[in-house]
C-alpha cells in the first residue's frame, strides 16, 4: 500500500526548467562562440543539460515516472538546441 501525497509537487516544472537552461546555454554560445566550433560546444551543452536533469529529478524526490521526466527533458533540450543551432546557422549563412 502505498501512503497518500499529502502536498503534490509539480511534476512539470523540473522539466520545463531544463528546457530553459538549455535555451540560455543555447544562446550563449551561439553569441560567444566561433561559428567553426559552434557543433561542438552544442554537444557539450547538450550534455550539460543530461547531467542538469538527473539532478533536478533526483532532487525532486518522486520515483514514479522518473524515466519519462529524463526522457522528456532531455529530448525538449535537443529540440530546443537543436533548433537554436540551426538559427544560428542559417543566420551566418545569410550573412556570408
Amino acid at each position: 500500500m502505498t501512503a497518500p501525497e499529502i502536498l503534490p509537487r509539480r511534476r512539470a516544472a523540473g522539466v520545463i526548467a531544463v528546457w530553459v537552461v538549455a535555451a540560455l546555454v543555447a544562446l550563449a554560445i551561439g553569441i560567444f562562440v566561433d561559428p567553426d566550433w559552434r557543433g561542438a560546444w552544442l554537444l557539450v551543452g547538450l550534455g550539460f543539460c543530461f547531467f542538469l536533469a538527473f539532478a533536478v529529478q533526483l532532487a525532486s524526490g518522486r520515483s514514479q515516472g522518473f524515466i519519462v521526466r529524463i526522457s522528456a527533458s532531455v529530448l525538449g533540450a535537443l529540440v530546443v538546441m537543436g533548433l537554436l543551432g540551426a538559427g544560428f546557422a542559417l543566420a551566418e549563412l545569410l550573412t556570408v
